[in-house]
């Protein structure tokens, strides 16, 4: 759950690389970097908060040079602390070095003994921070035959974007895909980002997207392409298109938007029900709510309204004042719900605690009836690949059927879609209609990269 982005060749890199970490700040929250390379130097300057919080005039004006790359981290492995914030900058034998990524390496803490035992001093608790050290062993003469070598140890999901000395930036894509990394041009610069939304923002033209397994590296001479190891299935997160990604983005030769719409689709095919309205909890399951109205024929209205200025933390000022925080983000519209049968359609259902406190909202609001629909299948296992999903005993679907999930939120019905109804509604029109060349473990508990030590000891606890 983390955004990256860089430009090479822009007079104006590091303002540039601000704007497009602004547009992927719903990637993560926890801190936010830029480097930026200048006559053989890299400057880094990285801070807890939002973007907005992290960089003003002069931080930037600190950051001379026409390539950067930023990021935007949201924790999965590593603590959140200001060492961990990234991108990391490091020094070995072949230069300096910037690396920003986005994903979750699965067999991060064998390789981080391995290394410790042969010497190597690390300096964060992040997983991203393995790479460089097998990067210093390994004895390509190159950074690319360093990287590549690197590389081929680890396993899990990596979307990197690097920055050396000499101004050469490097996208990666691991081989299966999991997370996205996108290239675009701006006039005469390249752009690599985690989505297509943040070129919209600078007015960078979207070339293609980084192939699974493919490296990118982009100099004054232009880009070229390299392979890291024969591509593997692909294996494109899920639910970057369920949740994750913003709606306005275009990945894996689909439009995020359309698919949640077409996820709503299907589920009004599915799982009908006789009401007046159909109404979103926003702003996620905006998209998929459209298309449940559409395909139902049922009204569409904003019964929900989300506070866009809430803070990451809040001290509620009296224990006695339950649910606070739920109805800080959210607030109904007693006109659109009162005395209706009301479907509420959200992308996910997780613990089930936000959900219970919605039905409770909406019924004190006057609403007749509340049908809770979810556009995605139950969540039963955690994620490994970079998407911070609870521990899997922490999932409510891990340990109750949804009959009694619905008794526990309190609502008149709810209902799932279905795996294969999901994966239909994602795949591209040009694509076959199975949804192929997608992970979805976090529905159906089938990893497609064997996970580390650490995750099987998780899920072995989980089951007993």
């Amino acid at each position: 759950m983390c955004g990256v982005f860089g430009i090479h060749g822009h007079d104006e890199a590091a303002n540039i690389a601000y704007l497009g970490l602004h547009a992927l700040q719903h990637r993560g929250q926890e801190s936010a970097g830029l480097v930026a390379v200048d006559d053989g130097r890299l400057r880094r300057h990285a801070s807890m908060g939002l973007v907005s919080d992290a960089f003003s005039r002069d931080t930037l004006s600190r950051l001379p040079g026409s390539t950067a790359i930023g990021h935007v981290r949201y924790s999965t492995a590593g603590s959140s602390e200001l060492r961990n914030a990234q991108p990391f900058v490091f020094e070995y034998a072949g230069g300096q070095l910037a690396i920003a990524h986005n994903g979750n390496i699965v067999n991060a803490n064998e390789l981080r003994a391995e290394l410790d035992a042969s010497g190597s001093i690390f300096q964060t608790s992040s997983d991203t921070e393995v790479i460089v050290h097998l990067m210093a062993k390994a004895r390509e003469p190159d950074v690319l035959g360093k990287l590549q070598a690197a590389l081929r140890r680890v396993r899990g999901a990596y979307s990197l974007v690097c920055l050396t000395h000499d101004a050469k930036m490097i996208g990666v894509r691991d081989p299966n895909g999991f997370r996205p990394l996108v290239i675009g041009r701006l006039k005469d610069a390249f752009v690599l980002s985690s989505e297509t939304c943040s070129f919209d923002l600078v007015e960078a033209e979207f070339i293609r997207e980084v192939e699974p397994g493919e490296i990118v590296v982009i100099d004054k001479g232009g880009m070229t392409s390299h392979r890291l190891v024969d591509t593997a299935a692909p294996t494109f997160c899920v639910f970057e298109h369920v949740y994750f990604a913003r709606p306005d983005s275009f990945l894996n030769g689909r439009s995020v938007y359309r698919a949640r719409e077409q996820l709503g689709m299907r589920l009004a095919q599915e799982s009908p029900v006789a009401a007046d309205v159909v109404i979103p909890v926003p702003d996620s399951g905006v998209p998929a709510a459209i298309g449940y109205a559409n395909e139902s024929k049922i009204p569409f209205e904003m019964g929900l309204i989300r506070s866009h200025y809430v803070g990451r933390t809040f001290i509620e000022p009296q224990d006695s004042i339950r649910h606070f925080g739920v109805r800080l983000k959210l607030s109904v519209v007693r006109q659109i719900v009162d005395g209706k049968r009301v479907v509420v359609v959200d992308d996910s259902l997780v613990r089930g605690t936000t959900s219970r406190k919605i039905v409770k909202m909406l019924r004190n609001a006057g609403a007749r009836e509340v049908h809770l629909r979810i556009s995605a299948p139950p969540t039963t296992h955690p994620c490994f690949y970079g998407i911070d999903t609870p521990t899997r005993s922490e999932l409510v679907a891990a340990s109750h059927t949804i009959e009694e999930i619905g008794r526990y939120v309190t609502c008149d019905s709810i209902a799932y879609l279905s795996h294969a109804g999901m994966m239909s509604a994602i795949a591209a029109p040009e694509k076959n209609e199975t949804g192929a060349g997608y992970c979805s473990a976090c529905f159906t508990g089938k990893y497609p990269v064997a996970l580390g030590t650490s995750e099987l000891v998780q899920l072995r606890r989980a089951r007993v």
